[in-house]
């Protein structure tokens, strides 16, 4: 996407993800080309059909081989306003980066693939889309299957605001996340599918971020994550080590990152003399993109059995307690945990098409929900804290008890990040 000067500057007041503007100029043609993201990572312009055509070329070539679909990077971005205006609102003097999202064509564009490409093969798709709202979301993963089965929206993981952008070492509250969780289950229940997340290449460790990574709670905390995403409706995304309950880094010096987000963010902010030094560390620490980049823990060897040479980015130090090798070898392991959730979802058809109906909507400490088909029911129960709650939900002596991750209850109580669910017969 190429546009002359304005004025002798930038197009227009667009921000890059990545800090500064989405501009970036080439003294060949004395043209600006636009980057979303980074500057080698120029954005292609979807409203030439010759490059939607070899995008579709590519993607069928895929489908030729037998991949079974895509994961489409921040779709919502495909189609810019036409004339590339002014946008708001504005951080630091630029427009925030997915100002642009959800353009006037995207679509149309979407539904385009579905005939030439997505339509080929039983395919399964799932579009990230920044900035979505619920009604975009519905047209995206609508039931009618026009466009892509799933969203990957980010509301939930975006449900702290830092004193700058997303730069925070405040912990979200049960009292601000569970109103968004709901709200997407209730909101596209019969309309949409939900993909289900805590983890991602672009987040911070759930078990970190949502729970609590200390070596006395981090197991039981990062196992009642588990039970809160994958018995709610939608289809759950484990990322790689989520289900070994890897954890944040805590880089103590700014080059051991990596991310181009979080170095530009401390240069921005530090340098500029909007935040001090030692509390953007404090916030990369807790949200830096680098927490779910570090090498895979597979063994307790060597840079954790990832690599006989140099890692690209420093070993997480607590892989010698935490890796693939320790979980497989241990029976009450995160790992085989998930593995209990997964087999239950396969096994109960009321854990995949079940009707949502939240519980105990006013709590600060506890997530609680249930699940209702053809006269079935199932209550989760999850406490948040790493204190004792009062809670009588799973208290029906005619239950089921389908999963805990506690083997000893307390009646009438659930247990530091305890989470429970039962089956009513």
């Amino acid at each position: 996407i190429w546009k002359d000067p304005k004025d002798g500057k930038e197009p227009n007041n667009w921000g890059a993800c990545f800090g500064g503007s989405v501009w970036e100029f080439d003294e060949e043609t004395g043209m600006y080309y636009l980057h979303c993201f980074s500057k080698k990572q120029p954005d292609l312009n979807w409203e030439n059909s010759k490059v939607r055509e070899e995008v579709f070329r590519m993607m069928n070539w895929w489908l030729d081989k037998g991949v079974d679909g895509f994961r489409m990077d921040v779709l919502s971005l495909l189609s810019k306003e036409p004339g590339l205006p002014d946008l708001g609102p504005v951080l630091n003097g630029y427009a925030v980066y997915n100002a642009c999202a959800n353009g006037p064509r995207v679509h149309e564009y979407i539904q385009e693939m579905r005939r030439k490409v997505l339509n080929r093969a039983d395919t399964i798709t799932v579009g990230e889309c920044c900035a979505v709202t619920l009604e975009e979301a519905k047209k995206y993963a609508s039931r009618d299957g026009r466009e892509v089965n799933m969203v990957f929206q980010f509301e939930h993981v975006d449900c702290v605001p830092g004193p700058i952008g997303k730069w925070t070492d405040e912990k979200p509250k049960l009292s601000v996340l569970r109103p968004i969780l709901n709200k997407w289950q209730y909101e596209l229940e019969g309309k949409a599918w939900n993909s289900l997340f805590l983890d991602n290449h672009d987040q911070p460790r759930a078990v970190s971020r949502f729970a609590n990574d200390s070596e006395k709670y981090r197991v039981v905390s990062a196992k009642m994550l588990a039970t809160c995403l994958h018995m709610l409706k939608g289809t759950p995304y484990i990322y790689q080590g989520e289900e070994l309950g890897m954890t944040n880094v805590y880089f103590d010096k700014l080059e051991d990152y990596r991310d181009i987000e979080s170095i530009n963010a401390f240069h921005q902010y530090v340098d500029n003399g909007l935040v001090k030094a030692e509390d953007m560390m404090r916030y990369l620490k807790e949200i830096s993109r680098d927490n779910a980049r570090t090498p895979m823990q597979w063994d307790d060897s060597k840079n954790a059995g990832f690599t006989d040479g140099t890692p690209w980015i420093n070993v997480n130090p607590n892989y010698k307690e935490i890796n693939a090798k320790a979980a497989l070898a241990d029976p009450d392991s995160v790992f085989h945990y998930y593995q209990e959730l997964i087999r239950l979802r396969h096994t109960l058809p009321i854990i995949v098409y079940g009707k949502f109906q939240g519980l105990l909507e006013d709590s600060e400490t506890i997530y609680a929900y249930k699940r209702i088909l053809d006269g079935q029911v199932l209550t989760v129960a999850c406490n948040f804290t790493d204190q004792e709650q009062d809670c009588v939900l799973c208290e029906d002596p005619t239950a089921e008890e389908l999963i805990s991750n506690y083997k000893g209850h307390k009646a009438g109580k659930l247990q530091p990040y305890e989470a429970r669910v039962i089956l009513h017969k």
